[in-house]
């Protein structure tokens, strides 16, 4: 089948709302859903349920393909690269999408003309947590050891991620001076955590509640301009008097950047709906995920709100990924 006859049968297809249309006339051919980190990452868990249910909706597979590497680029590059048929799509966070521009010399893609932003599909509070011998309870308790005389650490998931610049930020705000250590991803930077082998970390809450349900970890609060649906009992920074220090883990859907407005339209409309549905929402929510499902120009806002925040931090602490 032509690329053209393929493509104007999956716009149609994706425009159909119900499960009215017979099997036939759904196209055959797969969807490729591009995650730019590990398996069992919140990524890749994101969108692996998402794909799933769209799958289900759409009559025709949807397959998710890793590509990790350069903190998020090379996945996100495969993104850019694709035909622009609907075929490839794919999901991505703030680094690979804006603030990785910060910190490379020379980036692979160019946001603003190689992607087109479909919709922010999830957001998941970052946690601010302790080991669970750490002396401090709450966050003016860390901020106050933070300032005294011993030099304590933090772990991040990576030079220049946000758990990176969010501590970063709330280290500058308590006029202290940690030592940043990163790891290779949340599952490191927790082992390290629980193990003392670093003081406190900003992670995602996936990464970090088991621990703190267990009691091996202390979590102080969210980095979250308001309290998480899915951690409503924990403060916010700024309820802790540390505003300022925005850290949630967004998720967001894309595609490659000349794909046709139609298709970017259709697959939002897909993607909205499945974020709706009450099992959906349950199944995010016990990962620590909140569904968004907002528009193209919302998603672009974000991203241009989240570059502008971090770039101080960037360059007041001259961090770089090359």
């Amino acid at each position: 089948m032509k690329s053209s006859l393929s493509r104007a049968i999956l716009v149609a297809s994706l425009a159909l709302i119900g499960a009215h249309a017979p099997a036939q006339d759904w196209p055959k051919t797969a969807v490729k859903v591009v995650v730019p980190f590990d398996a069992g990452s919140t990524p890749d868990l994101a969108a692996r349920l998402i794909a799933e249910r769209l799958a289900n909706r759409l009559h025709q597979p949807f397959v998710v393909d890793n590509k990790s590497g350069a903190a998020g680029n090379i996945g996100t590059d495969a993104i850019a690269k694709a035909e622009a048929d609907g075929k490839t799509i794919g999901v991505s966070i703030a680094g690979p999408l804006g603030t990785n521009a910060l910190l490379f010399k020379k980036m692979p893609y160019d946001t603003a003309k190689d992607i087109a932003l479909v919709t922010l599909a999830v957001s998941q509070p970052s946690v601010l947590v302790v080991g669970n011998k750490s002396p401090a309870a709450d966050t003016q308790q860390l901020a106050a050891l933070l300032k005294g005389p011993s030099k304590l650490s933090f772990a991040s998931i990576g030079a220049g991620s946000i758990s990176h610049l969010a501590m970063a930020a709330l280290v500058a705000q308590t006029s202290a001076n940690a030592v940043h250590v990163p790891y290779r991803g949340s599952g490191a930077a927790v082992t390290a955590l629980l193990s003392g082998e670093v003081d406190m970390a900003l992670l995602p809450a996936a990464a970090v509640m088991p621990h703190v349900k267990a009691g091996k970890l202390r979590a102080l609060a969210v980095a979250s301009p308001a309290r998480s649906p899915s951690l409503p009992d924990l403060p916010t920074l700024a309820e802790s008097g540390l505003p300022d220090i925005k850290g949630d883990a967004w998720i967001g859907f894309i595609a490659p950047g000349k794909t046709e407005a139609s298709i970017v339209k259709a697959l939002h409309d897909q993607i909205v709906q499945v974020l709706a549905e009450p099992a959906v929402q349950d199944k995010l929510r016990a990962q620590y995920m909140d569904p968004v499902g907002n528009s193209p120009d919302e998603f672009r806002k974000l991203l241009a709100a989240d570059v502008a925040r971090w770039k101080p931090i960037v360059d007041k602490n001259k961090i770089a990924l090359d």
